[in-house]
């Protein structure tokens, strides 16, 4: 049975595995900005793990203070036991100073191991961001690439396009509209200048008459 669960979950993952290189060969854009999200969510993750961590030094470092404080204070009150030779405080005190330097040493060695862990977590941090950086300027990058490589195809598919209008008929079109027009405006123009012929006859005409009367 676990053999089996394990088979079935390796299946799983190798078609997800499938299924995300052809969406990634599909559209690359679109997996490059989904890389970048999830590690911008794993980047802030990893902030928030190291706030925690100083925050946890710096309690450290509270407690070490304290425990240091109270060393030295049973210390010295150990000292004033043994010179009154109060037996009992001399034990207690003796009791007290033993916890507390043990306290003292595992504050220590837990803050040493507190500094490696920032150091190492800070590390990882600034690392993670700079890949993310990486990435945007990589996805810029292929966005450009991408945005000429679709000018580049719409404008070939004009240029060579059989089915649609292509340039050389749209200039071909206007070529002829161009036509049609100087055509009709030196038609227009003509009728102008007849018509302004036979206005110029009529007015002479006109004239003759009266005259002759």
């Amino acid at each position: 049975m676990t053999s089996l669960l394990t088979r079935f979950k390796y299946q799983i993952q190798a078609d997800l595995h499938e299924f995300f290189d052809k969406k990634e060969n599909k559209n690359p854009i679109a997996m490059l900005n989904q890389y970048i999200r999830e590690a911008e969510k794993q980047t802030e993750q990893t902030g928030k793990l190291l706030q925690r961590q100083v925050e946890l030094k710096e309690k450290l470092d509270r407690e070490l203070k304290e425990a240091t404080a109270m060393l030295e204070k049973r210390t010295a009150q150990l000292s004033l036991a043994t010179e009154a030779n109060e037996a009992d405080l001399i034990a207690f005190a003796q009791q007290e100073v033993e916890v507390y330097t043990v306290r003292q040493s595992t504050i220590q060695t837990s803050l040493e191991t507190a500094k490696v862990q920032i150091f190492e977590l800070e590390t990882k941090y600034e690392t993670m961001k700079h890949k993310i950086k990486d990435m945007k300027v990589r996805q810029l990058q292929l966005m450009g690439k991408e945005n000429v490589v679709r000018a580049h195809h719409k404008m070939d598919h004009i240029i060579e396009s059989k089915n649609e209008t292509s340039f050389e008929d749209l200039s071909s079109y206007i070529d002829h509209l161009s036509t049609k027009i100087d055509n009709k405006y030196e038609v227009t123009m003509l009728e102008t200048r007849l018509a302004h012929l036979e206005k110029n006859k009529k007015s002479n005409s006109i004239s003759n008459d009266v005259e002759t009367m």
